[in-house]
């Protein structure tokens, strides 16, 4: 299942894009293992409140192009489409919110490209500086090591019926979703090339502070997420932070707290801009 977009040529390949609504733009950036679908309530929400929502499926997933080899998948060549794809769309500076790899694009364009955004809405996931400073979400990034090896990381996660992303992902409602997606020709690869492309920058790269206003949002059933990697992004973004927490949602704040996550959004969104 998947949100039907217009298929948009950028840096080579072509993207799945939603664009819905019209008003002050917004780009709403996805991870591992979803799509642009993740964000449908988000969508809906947004758009209907007077924003011009765009929501791409990123490359690897949904119904983009998955390119063959990881060295399609660094973070500066995902970082690129986006800048690409507001460039077609004829969009100066918009809003960004990113949610597990996705959040790692926002903070990157938060980085490099400040000129570009308006603010930006981490979901779950820190600045990398935040992220790979503590031992406790070293412990709960563990399954990214195991992503790292390829063959034998596809072959254990689709083994009995994708018994390991079940149990991963708790058996969340999502699941059948993401194995039908994940099924097809070579989606998985891409999927996972994303971790392999980018595991030494995420551990050892330089990464200045954030110039851009950031909310973060983190929740406190999160499995693969410390609230320490959160909270302390606090330091590494030089312009205003704002932090919420949502009692109860897993990992997937979106499908999880739809309301809820809306609400703040919309309430951030409507908030002057102090840089």
């Amino acid at each position: 299942m998947s949100l039907a977009g217009r298929r948009i040529r950028v840096n080579d390949i072509h993207l799945n894009v939603v664009v819905e609504g019209e008003g002050q733009p917004v780009i709403l950036l996805h991870g591992f293992p979803d799509s642009a679908f993740l964000w449908r309530n988000q969508i809906s929400a947004l758009a209907g409140k007077g924003y011009k929502v765009i929501a791409p499926d990123l490359r690897g997933f949904g119904d983009s192009d998955a390119p063959q080899g990881k060295r399609h998948y660094t973070f500066d060549i995902i970082t690129g489409d986006v800048i690409a794809l507001l460039d077609h769309l004829g969009i100066k500076k918009v809003s960004v919110i990113g949610h597990d790899l996705g959040a790692v694009v926002g903070w990157l364009l938060a980085i490099h490209h400040p000129e570009r955004l308006i603010r930006y809405v981490a979901v779950s996931v820190g600045h990398p500086r935040a992220y790979r400073s503590g031992i406790e979400q070293k412990l709960r990034a563990w399954y990214a090591l195991g992503f790292q090896f390829p063959f034998v990381s596809e072959w254990t996660v689709r083994m009995f019926d994708w018994y390991v992303l079940r149990r991963l992902t708790s058996a969340h409602p999502e699941t059948d979703h993401w194995i039908k997606d994940l099924s097809r020709e070579g989606m998985l690869t891409a999927g996972l090339n994303w971790y392999r492309a980018n595991a030494l920058e995420i551990l050892f790269g330089d990464f200045p502070n954030a110039k851009v206003p950031v909310l973060g949002i983190w929740s406190t059933g999160d499995r693969f997420l410390s609230q320490d990697q959160m909270k302390n992004s606090a330091r590494y973004v030089d312009g205003p932070w704002l932090y919420e927490k949502l009692e109860g949602p897993s990992h997937w704040i979106p499908l999880d707290a739809p309301d809820q996550l809306n609400a703040i959004l919309l309430t951030y969104f409507g908030q002057p801009v102090h840089n």
